[in-house]
């Protein structure tokens, strides 16, 4: 299964939940950022990639769907609701991915 994780710059939520499962029980994992300085900034390769797309907050639907609104049409948009309050592979966020994620993946 392909993966997408999402978040605002690609540089903490997204990029730990792509680094912590990527090739986890043979799961494909990319992640990108919605804002413009974002290290990987979301488009449409992305979302068509994605068999299934995690957001780390409702602001971040709220973006896909106003840039990609035909492109998600028929794309699982999860969110996570996970708050920009954690840094890169931080202890507690690896944990909460991991529980959050679960409910949805065989990780």
């Amino acid at each position: 299964m392909q993966l997408l994780f999402i978040c605002s710059r690609n540089k903490w939520r997204s990029l730990t939940a792509e680094k912590i499962f990527n090739g986890r029980k043979g799961h494909e994992v990319r992640s990108a950022g919605t804002e413009e300085n974002a290290r990987v900034r979301v488009n449409e390769g992305h979302i068509g990639w994605a068999d299934l797309i995690f957001v780390m907050e409702k602001k971040h639907v709220r973006r896909l769907q106003d840039k990609f609104r035909s492109e998600i049409s028929s794309k699982q948009v999860i969110c996570l609701n996970i708050p920009d309050d954690y840094q890169f592979m931080d202890e507690d966020l690896i944990e909460i991915l991991e529980a959050r994620v679960e409910e949805y993946v065989d990780m």
